[in-house]
């Protein structure tokens, strides 16, 4: 196995586009070419009301689809910022 090296000058893992997804775009508000995949099922889901998104509650689920933070510009640094919240409630046993 060989070493593999990252290079931090780039910052390509931190955007992903998938435009052949039947759904793509899935929120309205981002333009296209700038619109991430990458956190195509939100990982703050489980924050409930402490997420920080555009979201209402109908029929008692969570409805992100007026949510576009985590699909904008900046949404990977919002999301990882948010990561710690949900990695303490992911391990509270």
């Amino acid at each position: 196995m060989g070493k593999h090296k990252r290079n931090f000058e780039t910052e390509n893992f931190k955007f992903v586009q998938n435009r052949d997804c039947e759904y793509f775009p899935c929120h309205k508000g981002v333009a296209e070419g700038k619109f991430n995949c990458l956190f195509c099922f939100c990982p703050l889901y489980m924050l409930k009301n402490q997420c920080g998104g555009n979201f209402k509650v109908s029929k008692g689920v969570k409805d992100c689809s007026n949510c576009t933070i985590p699909h904008s510009p900046g949404g990977y640094e919002y999301v990882m910022n948010k990561m710690k919240e949900v990695i303490k409630i992911g391990s509270d046993f």
